[in-house]
This record gives C-alpha cells, sequence and structure tokens, in this order.
C-alpha cells in the first residue's frame, strides 16, 4: 500500500507584484481557475502520483477584524501557496515538480521574496515547505494509478454489459463479464496494478503514533479533570464576550467564488483568517488539531470524514507564527451541499476547530450554536474563502463515492459468486 502525502510551499510575495503573479498564474488555466493539465508552466498532467494541486494568493480580506478583538497588528504578508495531495512521500513529489518543471516555478516565484536568479529550486521549495497541522485522506492507500485503471474497469464492464440481453441470468453475466476483463487483461488493454509494498517506516510511525497518543492522553487525563472546571469558566467568559463578526460577502467577492466553481463533480475550498488572541485559544486549537490529527491518521481512514463522505483531502496549516489559520480541501458536489452537509453532521466538529478564529459565530461550551446558526456560518466561510488562482484535479468527472464503487467492483472480481443474488448486487455496481 502506498500512502498519500500533502505538499505545502508558501512565500511572501514581492511588494507590488501581486497583480502580476495574477496575471501569470491566469496563463495556466483554460477556465477560471481550473488547470489545464499541458501548461507550459507546471504540466500537472504529467505527474503520475499527483491526486490534486493548487495555487492561491493568501491575500486576507478580514485583517481588520483583528482590532474588533484588540489582537495587535502585525506585518501581515500576502503570500502564495503552492499545495496538492500525492501518493508517496511529499519531499518527492516537491522533486519531481523540480524536475519537469525548473523555469516554471522559477517564473511563478520569481514574483515571491528571497528566490534570486541563482538559487537552486528545489533547495528553495523545501526550505519554504509548510507541514499541515491536521491532514485528512479519504482511502488511505488509493493511488491515482489504482484510481485510473478501476475507472477503466468500470467503464470497459458498464460497456460490456450493455451487449448482453436484459434477460440474461446474473450468474451467466457475471460469467461473460469475468471472461471478459481476463481476455482484456491478457491483451494488456486493462491493467489492474497490484499495490506496492507498504514503507516499512510509515507503518512503523504509524504504529508508534498510533501507542503514544492515547498513552499521553491517559497520563494526562488528572490534568485534565482538574483543569475542567477553570477551563470551563474561561471559555464561557470568551464564548460570551468575544464578537461575532459575519456581514454578508460582498457581491464582487462571491461572483469571484461562484467564478471558479462547479467545472466539475468536485471543487476546491480554500478559507483563510486570524486566530482569536492570546494563548489559551492558541494552545486550545493545537491540542484539538493534535488530536484530530490521531483520528484522521487511525480512525477515519476508508471514506469518511465523521459522517461526511464527499471529502476526498482535507487540511488544516497554521501559518505567519501561530496567528493565521488556513484550511483547505478538495470536496465533491457544490459549496452549498458541502456546506449543509457540515452543517447537519458534524456542525460540533467545525465549532471546536473553527470557533477559535476572530468574528465566528458565537459557539456555547465550544461545540454547541457556532455553525447551527446557518446563515451566519455560510456568510462567515464564504467571508474567509479564497479565490483559488489554480486548480488542478487528476480524474475528473468522479467523485469520492464512484472511486469506492469502482474499488469495490474490482475487488469483487476475486470471489465467486455462489448465486444469483450475489451476482446480482456485484453487477448493480456496474
Amino acid at each position: 500500500m502506498t500512502p498519500q502525502s500533502a505538499f505545502m510551499v508558501v512565500a511572501p510575495v514581492r511588494a507590488g507584484q501581486i497583480a502580476a503573479l495574477r496575471d501569470l498564474l491566469r496563463t495556466m488555466t483554460w477556465a477560471p481557475g481550473q488547470a489545464d493539465p499541458d501548461n507550459a508552466l507546471i504540466p500537472f498532467g504529467r505527474c503520475a502520483r499527483l491526486h490534486f494541486a493548487r495555487l492561491v494568493v493568501l491575500e486576507d480580506a478580514t485583517l481588520a477584524d483583528r482590532a474588533a478583538v484588540g489582537a495587535p497588528a502585525f506585518g501581515a504578508p500576502v503570500s502564495l501557496a503552492f499545495l496538492g495531495e500525492c501518493d508517496g512521500p511529499a519531499e518527492a513529489q516537491l522533486a519531481e515538480f523540480a524536475t519537469l518543471a525548473p523555469e516554471g516555478l522559477r517564473k511563478i516565484f520569481r514574483h515571491c521574496e528571497t528566490l534570486d536568479d541563482d538559487t537552486d529550486i528545489a533547495v528553495w521549495m523545501r526550505a519554504h515547505a509548510v507541514a499541515p497541522a491536521t491532514f485528512y485522506v479519504n482511502w488511505v492507500g488509493r493511488t491515482v494509478r489504482q484510481i485510473h485503471e478501476e475507472a477503466a474497469l468500470h467503464r470497459a464492464l458498464r460497456a460490456r454489459l450493455l451487449t448482453l440481453p436484459a434477460d440474461m441470468p446474473a450468474l451467466a453475466a457475471r460469467a461473460d463479464l469475468l471472461d471478459y476483463v481476463a481476455a482484456e487483461q491478457q491483451a494488456g488493454r486493462l491493467p489492474l496494478s497490484p499495490p506496492e509494498p507498504t514503507p516499512p517506516a510509515w507503518q512503523l510511525a504509524q504504529a508508534l503514533h498510533a501507542i503514544w497518543v492515547p498513552l499521553l492522553l491517559v497520563v494526562l487525563l488528572p490534568v485534565f479533570v482538574l483543569g475542567a472546571v477553570p477551563f470551563l469558566v474561561i471559555l464561557r467568559q470568551r464564548e460570551r464576550t468575544d464578537p461575532a463578526i459575519w456581514p454578508r460577502p460582498s457581491t464582487p467577492h462571491a461572483e469571484a467564488l461562484a467564478a471558479i466553481e462547479d467545472f466539475d463533480v468536485s471543487n476546491q475550498f480554500s478559507a483563510f483568517g486570524s486566530l482569536k488572541p492570546g494563548a489559551f485559544r492558541l494552545w486550545l486549537l493545537r491540542f484539538l488539531l493534535w488530536v484530530a490529527q490521531y483520528t484522521t491518521r487511525h480512525v477515519y481512514v476508508r471514506g469518511r470524514l465523521a459522517r461526511v463522505g464527499t471529502i476526498h483531502f482535507a487540511r488544516w496549516v497554521l501559518l505567519d507564527e501561530n496567528r493565521r489559520l488556513l484550511f483547505a480541501s478538495n470536496y465533491d458536489g457544490s459549496l452549498d451541499s458541502y456546506m449543509d452537509d457540515f452543517i447537519n453532521k458534524v456542525a460540533w466538529g467545525l465549532n471546536l476547530v473553527f470557533s477559535n478564529g476572530i468574528g465566528y459565530p458565537r459557539t456555547d461550551f465550544l461545540v454547541l450554536n457556532g455553525a447551527k446558526n446557518e446563515q451566519a456560518f455560510k456568510y462567515y466561510i464564504r467571508r474567509h474563502q479564497l479565490v483559488t488562482e489554480v486548480w488542478f484535479k487528476a480524474y475528473p468527472g468522479l467523485t469520492a463515492f464512484d472511486l469506492a464503487r469502482n474499488s469495490r467492483l474490482r475487488a469483487g472480481l476475486a470471489p465467486a459468486a455462489t448465486d444469483e443474488d450475489a451476482a446480482r448486487r456485484w453487477i448493480a455496481l456496474i
């Protein structure tokens, strides 16, 4: 099994270069925000292990909200973020980019500080790499190659099924379909590659992480019990007094966001904003993201984040010396359906993390209300959302549901169907 990784390179944009940078990034797209896989700067389509990638300018339009909570002003940079998800180590993916498109990367990042003409682009990207605090993968181990091969299997089986008589018994139809797949594989037209060996170092790291995090929480349990009352007192005082800031997003901002959405069955989401000031909120957020990382590494690894099954990848990243938080995801459907999914199923989870951001709709005891105030939450999220300049998806037209169905279809090739019902259930996947 090949595990997935997240890469991210962040660098401040040089003064006066934002407009020129955005103009350049637009040359990489075939439609607003949609990457041309064969664009001249970074030909994403030639990266066999790349799932998603994006380039987004981190320009925070909500910085003025900091004054409402007494957060100190700081020289908040406008930065360029280059991020994505891949099979195998993130470092290997960045190295491939540096080999494949050194001049394109240099042309892009020349708009950023510290990149000089004689700087090695691979070394520079490694120096500006930022790891996520929490990273979610819909299905750990499902590679880009597997996705493409299983999608081809589904298409081939569907085409073959349409040639069979409608009244053909399910067992006979299944036998024909299996013979067809075997013949296509023998001819080399329908490869189904076996999984690569799981990296031993990754297995060891996973096993150790699965053990030491719960052990540490058990050791800290007396501290949590003793600190529960003062924690709740401080929390409730802040929840009652922190201002909620969620004006309706401006029309130009809403239109700019709408212009880059719904070209595919999937969309990207990038949101950026400031944390509430003080050590209390920072350490609370860091602890919650640390716990969330445990669940995304060991619990939510087979198709669902809590009860939400439409997310391919997601990450939470602390930036600017922990003053600001970036959330980035790749999801299926429209933004409204995406937000409704979270509000209806895991509003408490949204509250745990995002209520530590300035202006979030008021929560009670960290998990209640907040996102349940639907209109306030949607205004808040949309206002903090960024226009992603370039977004690439390696398997357009396929949802997370499609990927899971195709994997089940492939898995069903092996065991023999002993009766009509079992055969019918497998054929129903086609």
